[in-house]
């Protein structure tokens, strides 16, 4: 029996797995036990093909393969590469050491190795384990070689890769290219914060949004610049710090969304599905279960234009990750979680026609059919949106008027000021937080006090509003946002009575 080292994907985590081979007297028959799904079971005629076409001899015998541990489940394409060579290694056709060794990679027919997804977060499992070499396809080359500290070696064909084992032929392990982080926070279509005329107080919203990481909710009639805001509003997001950069490039390269830049993703993610996704789609899911939307958004934006106009069973799927940042899909196999810590942006008209509450286009919408437009969206989601902002019509003097001097470059200059204090304060305290949206109820008590004006003005707009406790806590949270963008260690009045009018009032749910 012979044993080779590989890898299963949970989530964005990694396992090894060992591929044991016995070649056994018998009827001809390749048997793959140890949970392997679909793909892994048709990898018997992808390794069979391939070894014969590599001028090598399958067993003409029964064939025992194991992938170990066997409580696991085992999905993908990248067991083909380390079965294949343990066959050889226990036909006797291949005599090599391969204990630190660890291979990923999927068969062609005539022998060739193709890409696969998730070698990140493998090869950084395997670096962890002890492992010296990772073998892997040439085109996942520069995405492993992103982990330092490990080999990695690059393979075109199943021959070259018994070439290498059998010291034949020696490649050269793969350094990879030089990564540096990239000077631009997102690519949202060339948008910026000055080539939106007009919606100063949409700006101001947007702002604070991004400074706390708080969810934002538009609301205005078509045409008023909802979505222009809301690409441009990924431009003054804060850089990525190093461990947001490992953990947005990790899940991109499990969902098989890595870029071939053969570079870290250092720019926030931007993602906005189309109303006619399902639930599935947005939170992930499938009998092996793969990261949604929500996840492939985390540290960036997921902007849900025409918000009313998403499934209800899709929308209130966004209820649990808004409140804990992390999505647990549960099958039949088991339990994955994927991160999930994105920060909403939502866009909606007031109407199914448009132009409710509009000073200039009469609105023809009856009152029954506003109400049911507007009960398409639950208020335990409204509730967890942080800002609601009214997004009203432009005028003729607004829309010929020069552009704003402010970019948005300067306005990222203040958000990663504000965002810098947040850091600092949640290092002091030791915790893993990155913005004032992730603090807890426990933890608003403690970074959140109020002196006693704010703490009266408070009191007033959680009865006259009636506000829910957990909106009590998010205008507490968006009060320590604004004091932050204003340099204050303090909490004041003023910044509470920003905070409450960013809230939405009873007749607006």
């Amino acid at each position: 029996m012979t044993k080779v080292f590989t890898a299963a994907l949970n989530g964005i985590q990694a396992a090894i797995v060992e591929v044991e081979v016995d070649v056994i007297s018998g009827l001809p028959l390749v048997v793959i036990v140890g949970l392997p799904d679909m793909a892994v079971k048709e990898a018997k005629e992808r390794v069979r093909s391939a070894i014969k076409n590599s001028q090598a001899i399958f067993p003409n015998s029964r064939v025992a393969v194991n992938l170990a541990p066997a409580d696991l489940p085992k999905n993908g394409s990248h067991f083909d590469l380390p079965i294949a060579v343990s066959i050889l290694i226990n036909s006797g056709q291949l005599a090599a050491s391969v204990g630190k060794t660890l291979f990923l990679g999927e068969l062609a027919l005539d022998g060739q190795v193709r890409p696969v997804p998730g070698v990140l977060p493998i090869v950084i499992s395997a670096k962890e384990r002890g492992f010296e070499e990772i073998v892997v396809p040439q085109d996942n080359a520069d995405e492993a070689a992103l982990v330092g500290g490990v080999k990695i070696i690059p393979v075109g064909s199943l021959a070259q890769t018994v070439a290498f084992l059998q010291k034949i032929k020696p490649i050269l392990p793969h350094r990879g290219r030089v990564r540096g982080q990239s000077g631009k926070v997102v690519d949202a279509g060339s948008l910026d914060m000055r080539d939106i005329k007009g919606q100063e107080h949409a700006k101001r919203v947007a702002e604070i949004a991004a400074a706390g990481g708080h969810n934002l909710l538009m609301i205005g009639p078509p045409g008023s610049g909802k979505t222009l805001l809301a690409r441009a509003f990924a431009t003054i997001l804060p850089m990525l710090t190093e461990e947001e950069v490992l953990e947005v490039t990790k899940i991109h390269s499990v969902a098989g969304a890595f870029t071939t830049t053969g570079s870290l993703l250092t720019t926030r993610p931007f993602r906005a599905p189309h109303h006619t996704a399902s639930a599935v789609a947005l939170v992930g899911g499938g009998s092996y279960p793969r990261p949604g939307e929500i996840s492939l958004a985390h540290r960036g934006v997921l902007f849900l234009d025409e918000l009313p106009e998403f499934s209800k069973n899709v929308l209130e799927s966004l209820r649990q990750p808004l409140e804990d940042g992390v999505v647990t899909v549960a099958r039949a196999t088991g339990a994955v979680t994927f991160p999930a810590r994105f920060t909403l942006v939502a866009a909606q008209n007031p109407c199914p026609c448009g132009y409710y509450g509009d000073l200039v286009k009469p609105c023809i919408c009856s009152p029954g059919q506003i109400l049911n437009y507007r009960k398409k969206v639950s208020g335990p989601l409204l509730d967890r949106i942080d800002l609601h902002v009214e997004v009203p019509r432009i005028t003729y003097e607004k829309i010929t008027a020069a552009a704003s001097a402010e970019d948005s470059q300067a306005v990222q200059r203040r958000v990663e000021r504000a965002r810098l204090r947040q850091r600092r304060r949640f290092q002091k305290a030791a915790l893993n937080l990155n913005s004032n949206a992730e603090l807890s109820s426990k933890q608003v008590e403690t970074f959140c006090p109020l002196d006693r004006a704010g703490a009266e003005l408070l009191k007033s707009a959680l009865n006259s509003l009636h506000l829910s406790p957990r909106s009590y806590f998010r205008v507490l949270k968006i009060s320590r946002t604004i004091a932050d963008l204003a340099a204050s260690d303090d909490i004041a009045a003023p910044h509470v009575a920003e905070a409450i009018q960013y809230r939405p009032q009873e007749s607006s749910m």
